[in-house]
């Protein structure tokens, strides 16, 4: 038999109790710790595939002899949230009281915008904490999201998503935070950290590579090598790991290079365990074990599945025991699996339960009544997000809108409160599927918002989001005619498997908005009258040639239930907009996959009629005043192994106060592998009043310049490097250094990436 890793060291006491514990299982109660079990109904779509596996038996009868995994007891359909934890608490007392070891379950949720459950609070999307710059804000923001949790009787989170956006066309962009892994890891480090403050575990998904899918498909092959896996791919989780301390992760769907993650030790043991040291649980995305056999075809059964993912380093199954239970145990019996690779998993989830205090847990108070889980510090939070995420594409001066113009407001997403809301959200993942149930929270729509905002606004409709009915059009050009400023709201709608524009499983083979709606904007700029695009959408779309036409652009990804007054609070100037770009603006599809980390030799401009050129690059983002940098400084030369000290000064130039996001980039000059013509190595948001300045200080280890060279070894090489402070196209100031000293490796104790390591 392989000789299967030891478990991470414990302290001796918590770990005595663990292998004590262990000791007293049979081989059946060994696996009910590691399967989790999900009781849904007929109907309850929302993971795929699901109605391609069989109802799995009673929950009294599966977990006769304990459980691992509640599979979202709370977030499965609507149900009232007080009813509902009176059923928890009694189901855990159940498995204190008539099992034989009298072990609770641990209970997870989706938790992406929020809490997943009917009447919580929904938050901005991912994509839009990327846009907002802001790690701290989305560190309260988890905060206030795990305190419900807990509350609930919750201790895991399915969120957040680490994957680095590689292609717009990939239905699930609206999960991701950004096409930059430094953004994305620091973002999401913090909402681990947030989430985790309050007792809940955080699980990073999806490790990895499912974002890097062929042509945007989801689920569809990945062909990365390794070194884009290690240097772009795998650096959010290895910091939420390292700095973020993150207690659980998901194994992502993806095969790469024709090797599934879920069955790969070589990601799941070599790179997690071995070489970061993470010591938490691993858990399957929903069916991932089964997929092995199903989809990817290395199995030839569930038994096999069991035993490649175990060996692997998967350790709990969910969101069922397809595969975990009966035939795993059979697997084990027959010889086929040492047995120690059970116990392996099963004392990591002891483990995980002891640090939640389950253990312990008797479940014999009350459960909680009346929790406020849409309140009005989780509003208050909510809207300052989305405030600090939208993002003024172009204006011509036409925004902000004086309080006395008439608006002919129109569009798909103008009036439809789902539009404000990213896939994961309750009410597009779950509600659908539950025709006449109330959304149970207040989200009030952008024309509700603007109609607060301006005395005189009309509105028509004009399109759906995803159709070809023009019937629309006719009224809507009557509207913008008597109007001062039209106002269009398009976009998205996020939806599961087809059935939205954007969402899991909605992925597109162009990058034009959605049905007409790009018509409809064509027929109202034939007016003449000023027309305004509000987008609110999961992705960025190609429009760059409303970028030229329109008086104003605004981009919002899916802002959440305090949105729309964000977006109002933007076109009449209450708001002064300060997003900046997570993701590049493309110009067309043919261009995809398109990142603005590419090499020189990806930008094409001279080889190819094609260009790959975005419409707005990366960090970009317009403001109602306007900033200016001075005073760059940096050492000429820093050790290879060192810290990278740079200095700028920003004011603000214009006549109203703002919030600027100083970005700092650096190019390596010359690598012994091609190096990215730009990278983000720093930044920070600032307040500044009218002609206020502030000097900002950027601590730069300078491993956030390490990358996989020829020998497939992370390092940091000595050379010359170009630092500017801008976006990732517009180098407004610029200084350069050099990194001297011997080539530097990289391991599991170099300085990390915290953005802790940015000061003002």
């Amino acid at each position: 038999m392989t000789e299967v890793p030891a478990l991470a060291d414990t302290s001796p006491q918590p770990r005595q109790r663990i292998l004590s514990l262990l000791a007293q299982m049979t081989l059946e109660e060994k696996l009910a710790q590691i399967v989790g079990f999900w009781e849904k109904d007929d109907g309850d779509a929302v993971a795929p595939l699901q109605g391609d596996f069989g109802e799995p038996p009673t929950l009294a009868n599966f977990s006769r002899h304990g459980l691992g995994h509640l599979t979202r007891a709370y977030g499965t359909k609507p149900v009232d949230a007080d009813e509902r934890a009176r059923w928890l608490w009694e189901f855990q007392r159940g498995l204190v009281t008539n099992t034989r070891l009298g072990i609770p379950a641990i209970v997870h949720e989706e938790c992406l915008t929020g809490l997943s459950v009917w009447k919580a609070a929904t938050f901005p999307t991912p994509l839009a904490w990327g846009a907002s710059f802001n790690p701290g804000l989305v560190e309260e923001m988890a905060a206030a999201i795990g305190e419900s949790m807990r509350a609930l009787g919750v201790h895991q989170g399915l969120a957040p998503v680490l994957d680095v956006i590689r292609d717009p066309r990939w239905g699930r962009v609206d999960e991701c935070i950004a096409e930059d892994p430094y953004l994305v890891g620091t973002v999401g480090t913090s909402y681990v950290q947030g989430l985790q403050s309050q007792g809940v575990h955080a699980t990073l998904k999806h490790f990895v590579g499912y974002s890097n899918s062929r042509a945007g498909r989801n689920f569809a092959p990945v062909h990365a090598g390794p070194r884009e896996v290690a240097d772009v791919l795998l650096p959010p989780f290895e910091m939420a790991v390292l700095d973020g301390k993150a207690r659980s992760i998901m194994h992502s769907y993806a095969e790469i290079d024709g090797v599934p993650v879920a069955a790969d030790p070589t990601l799941l043991t070599g790179t997690l365990r071995e070489q970061w040291g993470f010591d938490g649980t691993l858990v399957s995305d929903y069916f991932g074990v089964a997929f092995l056999q199903l989809l990817h075809h290395i199995a030839a059964d569930l038994g096999e599945a069991a035993v490649q993912a175990l060996t692997a380093g998967v350790d709990i199954e969910l969101p069922t025991g397809d595969a975990y239970a009966a035939p795993l145990a059979e697997a084990v019996r027959a010889g086929r699996i040492d047995e120690a690779y059970v116990d392996r998993a099963v004392l990591r989830v002891l483990q995980e339960k002891l640090d939640l205090g389950l253990l312990d847990a008797k479940f014999e108070e009350e459960p909680p009544t009346g929790v406020d889980l849409d309140s009005p510090r989780h509003r208050a939070l909510a809207r300052k997000l989305a405030e600090e995420s939208v993002v003024l594409l172009h204006n011509d001066g036409t925004l902000p809108l004086p309080a006395g113009r008439r608006l002919a407001v129109m569009g798909p997403n103008a009036d439809r409160m789902g539009a404000l809301f990213g896939c994961y959200s309750f009410v597009n993942h779950v509600l659908p599927q539950h025709p006449g149930i109330d959304p149970g929270i207040e989200a009030p729509t952008v024309l509700d918002a603007l109609r607060d905002e301006f005395a005189q606004v009309t509105y028509t409709p004009a399109c759906a989001v995803d159709d070809d009915d023009r019937s629309g059009f006719e009224a809507a050009v009557a509207a913008a005619t008597s109007a001062d400023v039209a106002v269009l709201v398009m976009g998205d709608h996020a939806g599961l498997f087809g059935r939205g524009t954007v969402g899991e499983g909605c992925d597109r083979d162009d990058l034009e908005l959605p049905g007409v709606q790009r018509e409809l904007v064509e027929a109202v700029l034939a007016t003449g009258t000023p027309t305004v695009l509000v987008l609110i959408t999961g992705r960025p779309y190609a429009v760059d040639w409303a970028m030229q036409r329109c008086a104003a652009v605004v981009q919002a990804f899916f802002p959440g239930e305090e949105g729309s007054a964000a977006v109002a609070g933007v076109l009449a100037g209450t708001v002064n907009p300060s997003g900046r770009l997570p993701v590049s603006i493309p110009r067309s599809a043919g261009a995809q996959p398109y990142s603005y980390l590419h090499v020189a030799l990806g930008e094409g401009d001279e080889v190819t009629n094609l260009s790959s050129t975005p419409a707005a690059p990366f960090g970009f983002g317009l403001s109602y005043t306007t900033y200016a940098y001075d005073e760059l400084s940096a050492p000429e030369q820093v050790p290879t192994d060192g810290y990278l000290p740079v200095v700028v000064r920003v004011t603000n130039t214009g006549s109203i106060p703002g919030d600027d996001v100083v970005q700092l980039y650096g190019r390596d000059l010359a690598g012994s592998v091609t190096r990215p013509v730009a990278q983000l190595l720093g930044y920070q948001r600032v307040h500044l009043r009218p002609g206020q300045s502030k000097t900002i200080r950027f601590v730069v280890p300078t491993t956030r310049l390490a990358f996989t060279d020829r020998s497939y070894r992370r390092v940091v090489e000595p050379g010359a490097v170009d630092l500017w402070v801008g976006t990732s196209a517009d180098r407004q100031t610029q200084v350069r250094t050099e990194l001297v000293g011997p080539v530097h490796p990289i391991d599991a104790e170099s300085p990390r990436w915290t953005r802790t390591e940015l000061a003002a």
